[in-house]
């Protein structure tokens, strides 16, 4: 769960606690992540691209990097058009058309000339607050997987690790809850020196 629906899920108790007031300093950003199928392949690179497009932040060939949607004729790109302040209120229409003048510039191979690539299908999915925003400060801001409620455990990019909001933050998240949990209630199954405290990984 990101951390502006769980802002407004915490029983009123709770939101009154310092250890969770702390919450209202991180808000999300709005992000909007696009899903296309195309009648050709556009790419064979099996990695997450970060994009030179104003536009586009980061994308991947989804037939090349993800088994379910595996496809040696035909590219399925997932792109992540961030910041997305500006666009988050526009129709999918005009998402879709920015995308693909943003797309003509980096695959101009593929969709110049007298045979361009053809868009089989789309889906825009918008998340109006996704990751929290990175400014000056919100470090301080980001509680530890562990709580003051009893039995009541955070996991998310926004909690206390050592990556901003991302992918790689909210499974880190998850690993480091699931050792706070093992240490509460199996101390010596796992120790400290197996699962360092949240407060070694703060920054700054």
């Amino acid at each position: 769960m990101s951390v502006d629906p769980l802002k407004v899920m915490l029983p009123k108790p709770w939101q009154e606690m310092d250890f969770f007031k702390k919450l209202e300093g991180l808000e999300g950003v709005p992000v909007i992540n696009l899903h296309l199928w195309f009648d050709r392949k556009l790419s064979d690179i099996d990695q997450l691209l970060f994009s030179r497009s104003p536009l586009l932040s980061v994308y991947a060939d989804m037939s090349n990097t993800c088994k379910e949607y595996a496809n040696p004729d035909r590219s399925m790109l997932e792109l992540v058009l961030a910041p997305a302040q500006d666009w988050i209120g526009k129709s999918e229409e005009e998402i879709l058309a920015a995308t693909m003048a943003e797309l003509e510039k980096l695959f101009p191979m593929h969709f110049g000339g007298d045979n361009p690539a053809k868009l089989l299908k789309y889906r825009v999915v918008k998340t109006p607050r996704s990751v929290y925003k990175a400014t000056p400060g919100r470090q301080a801001c980001r509680p530890s997987q562990k709580t003051p409620i009893a039995n009541f455990y955070l996991a998310g990019s926004y909690t206390m690790q050592e990556f901003l909001g991302s992918m790689e933050g909210a499974v880190f998240s998850g690993k480091l809850a699931a050792n706070a949990i093992a240490r509460d209630y199996s101390p010596k199954i796992v120790s400290d020196a197996q699962a360092p405290e949240e407060t070694q990984l703060a920054i700054g």
